[in-house]
């Protein structure tokens, strides 16, 4: 059989998907033609009129456009944003009384985030904490006490935002704030009408500019691991980025970041000095043990420790501005002439049960279904690739070291903008997969697929080419060719083949389970069908005792497969 070209893939591809999705809508909803004019506000409109409506500022043409002249004078974007506050009713004023702590960095900061929010709320507190993206529903980005906000508090603050904006629109040039404004707009209105007694907020990009950082007055700040990603936004050099990145501290407003690159460390403390910010950098994560024997930590891998430590010193420093007097540590932090350093303390008991609770779904995640085991990490850079592999290399080994028969390993990946794909690519090739499956992050090829994981920005065929392409950087790096046959309106795999692409994720994870994951099932035939007698040709599946299935490269591709593998009851 003769191996398909790219182009003449991509064309089935985007053919089986156009057969199965043409408009992407729900029924009744068609999403693409939707707008504000035909979703007023009106008394009893459901989550999902809600998101529909959401998505709409996804490619709302004035907002892209302000974007772009924005761009051009970084400056502008915060002057939007307090404008957008002011007009859904909210002032900056306000946000002081959250006892905001604000986290950024290049990865990491949604986990630092997540024990700090776990830390606190033990103590009693209620807590908000808005993070991104979200994995399976927009809700998620919006948390009050650890949970994601239930669908009908999100519905009602949603159109209450939402109308105040779309009442004074043609006041203002029709504009509307873009999708991630506006869910900052939402995430500091819910905040302030379920009266949080503290808010954890996770900058979305860099931090200067963030629409996050109208904050005025946060109680502490706080900068995880930096590295690489969004060169086009931030700039191309580590000190760039690090330079937009301290760009969310304030004046006299004390900050801790972990131990980074010189050259980051060095600009750090330049706009600390600027900016007449206290900056410490946090101790490693040993030392603390030092003190109080062994810490455990929810989230598994490494590289946590780090982000662990951060939440630490993050959580500490709130509890001590809001005067607890209770709370006995047994070391303060000092100062050296060149680097302050802050000191590690002995952990409460309260700190130490937060760290061991937390959970952050779709880092370093496992899920077993039978005799397929799924290993989830939305890493999407470089250096977050390197740890997940030395995390699934670890946790991999184990498990088939307790394995009843042969082990296949299959790689699920897709990487979204302008982010290396070959050379994180290049850094699972060691991990040894038997097979590397690639799909674009859509859900499944139905017309009826969840609206909160709806992307308007790219156009199947971009996702379908970037996949394609990604297919021929992994072969690079190995030895096989992929054979694909197409089967009917399907694409399924030839004998021997070692890569395959699949229009959505369901498809994909359907045809890696092979029928052994009960959660998979499909009597709706919601997925592309594969002729059984093709997918039995599928080598080492075949006559594998048991599949393990990394899954990585993207948030929302975890999100898409966490919403197959574990779907959350309602609320």
């Amino acid at each position: 059989m003769v191996c398909m070209s790219g182009v003449w893939q991509l064309r089935v591809l985007a053919a089986a998907l156009r057969r199965r999705v043409w408009s992407f809508r729900l029924p009744g909803f068609p999403v693409q033609h939707y707008s504000a004019k035909t979703a007023p506000h009106i008394p009893g409109m459901e989550y999902q009129d809600a998101i529909c409506t959401l998505n709409t500022l996804q490619t709302n043409a004035n907002a892209l456009e302000q974007v772009r002249r924005e761009r051009s004078k970084p400056e502008l974007q915060l002057q939007a944003m307090r404008g957008f506050l002011e007009r859904a009713g909210v002032t900056v004023k306000e946000l002081d009384h959250l006892n905001i702590i604000h986290v950024t960095g290049t990865k990491g900061k949604g986990s630092t985030c997540a024990f700090t929010e776990q830390i606190l709320r033990g103590y009693g507190f209620r807590t908000g904490f808005y993070s991104s993206p979200h994995l399976v529903q927009v809700r998620e980005r919006i948390r009050i006490n650890g949970q994601p906000i239930a669908k009908d508090p999100f519905t009602k603050y949603f159109w209450q935002v939402y109308g105040l904006l779309d009442e004074t629109k043609d006041a203002h040039n029709g504009t509307m704030p873009a999708y991630f404004r506006f869910l900052t707009i939402l995430a500091f209105h819910v905040f302030l009408q379920e009266k949080v007694d503290l808010a954890v907020i996770e900058v979305g990009i860099g931090g200067a500019y963030d629409c996050t950082n109208i904050i005025r007055r946060p109680w502490v700040c706080g900068i995880s691991s930096l590295g690489i990603d969004h060169t086009q936004i931030l700039g191309d050099t580590i000190e760039k980025i690090a330079w937009q990145k301290g760009g969310i501290f304030k004046p006299g407003v004390p900050a801790f970041t972990v131990k980074q690159p010189e050259g980051a460390m060095a600009v750090l403390r330049d706009r600390a000095k600027e900016i007449s910010c206290p900056l410490w950098v946090c101790p490693d994560f040993e030392d603390y043990q030092a003190n109080c024997g062994p810490l455990n930590l929810g989230l598994a891998g490494q590289h946590q420790r780090s982000n662990a430590s951060l939440a630490l010193q993050l959580s500490r420093t709130w509890l001590q501005r809001r005067c607890l007097p209770e709370e006995k540590f047994l070391s303060t932090t000092v100062e050296s002439s060149s680097s302050p350093e802050a000191m590690s303390f002995t952990p409460s008991p309260i700190m130490k049960k937060g760290l061991a609770d937390t959970k952050w779904p779709g880092r370093n995640q496992m899920i077993q279904h039978g005799a397929v085991t799924y290993f989830l990490d939305g890493a999407h850079t470089v250096r977050s690739m390197q740890a997940c592999v030395n995390w699934f290399s670890e946790i991999a080994a184990q498990h088939e070291r307790n394995a009843s028969g042969p082990v296949a390993r299959i790689l699920l990946f897709n990487a979204t903008g302008e982010r290396d794909c070959a050379a994180m690519l290049k850094q699972l090739v060691p991990c040894n997969f038997d097979f590397a499956v690639f799909c674009p992050n859509i859900t499944e090829t139905i017309a009826s697929c969840n609206a909160d994981q709806q992307n308007f920005n790219v156009s199947v065929e971009h996702m379908l080419t970037r996949c394609l392409d990604n297919e021929r950087s992994w072969r690079l790096h190995g030895d096989g060719a992929p054979r694909l046959i197409e089967a009917g309106s399907s694409l399924v795999p030839e004998e021997k083949a070692d890569t395959l692409v699949f229009p959505c994720i369901l498809g994909a994870l359907q045809w890696i389970a092979q029928g052994r994951d009960p959660a998979l099932a499909d009597p709706s035939e919601k997925a592309m069908q594969l002729k059984p007698g093709a997918v039995a040709k599928a080598g080492p599946l075949r006559d594998a005792a048991e599949i393990h299935v990394l899954i990585t490269g993207s948030l929302h591709l975890v999100g898409g497969a966490l919403k197959h593998l574990a779907p959350e009851p309602p609320k």
